[in-house]
């Protein structure tokens, strides 16, 4: 097994880049099959989830404007050109077989196609997902609040981060504003930065039901609305 300091620890993305952060902690990402550690997600806070929250609203005024529906068929085609290193992701991290990665990211591809504008409070929506769903799940949350103007910090499961990433990297390819899909890496302190943040509109969370009910009262508790 290699050394902790030379596993690659996975950055933020915030503002349309990698974000590094000196996080206080870090979760050990383990090939769902080996067991072996692969990566290290960064447990961050609310410095972080500060940095994520400020820069979905400065660019909400640009995403306004933005061609929306068009953006999302170019991710859409972007991602069926990384199928393959998508699926791998999926298959290492979730411990998905091949044809079921496969699958799940063939419907991420048909979601973004086939986007609908749904109901959202405009603004910031925040996106938890966990280890059940890491990929689909919380993209079928982001791409309607996305269509319908608002920007979104997805916080993805630390146990399962990848996926959802290096989409992230994908949207700026594609030529999403900065600041319109963000990446905020932590644990249930995330969650609570998130819920106490006061520009962030809504929680949606997407994943086990057990998880949602303990996120949901954290939500509560900060008189914050919240989805499934």
């Amino acid at each position: 097994m290699p050394k902790t300091e030379e596993i690659l620890a996975l950055p933020l993305w915030i503002n349309g880049h990698a974000y590094l952060t000196m996080a206080p902690a870090f979760f050990d990402v383990r090939d769902a099959r080996s067991g072996e550690v692969r990566r290290r997600t960064p447990l961050g806070g609310a410095l972080e989830t500060q940095a994520a929250v400020d820069a979905a609203v400065n660019a909400a005024p640009v995403w306004s404007a933005a061609p929306k529906a068009a953006l999302l068929d170019a991710l859409a085609d972007t991602l069926t050109h990384y199928r393959d290193h998508f699926a791998g992701l999926l298959a290492e991290e979730s411990g998905l077989d091949a044809t079921e990665a496969i699958s799940e990211v063939d419907e991420a591809t048909r979601a973004l196609r086939e986007a609908t504008v749904g109901p959202t409070p405009g603004g910031v929506v925040a996106i938890v997902g966990d280890f059940s769903a890491p990929f689909l799940a919380p993209l079928r949350h982001a791409i309607p609040a996305l269509l319908a103007g608002a920007t979104v910090v997805v916080k993805p499961s630390p146990k399962a981060p990848s996926t959802l990433f290096a989409l992230a990297e994908l949207t700026a390819r594609c030529g999403f504003p900065g600041g319109v899909f963000n990446i905020l890496h932590g644990d249930l302190a995330a969650v609570e930065a998130l819920c106490a943040n006061p520009l962030v509109t809504e929680i949606r969370f997407a994943g086990d039901p057990a998880l949602g009910g303990s996120i949901a009262a954290i939500a509560a508790r900060h008189e914050k609305p919240f989805a499934t």
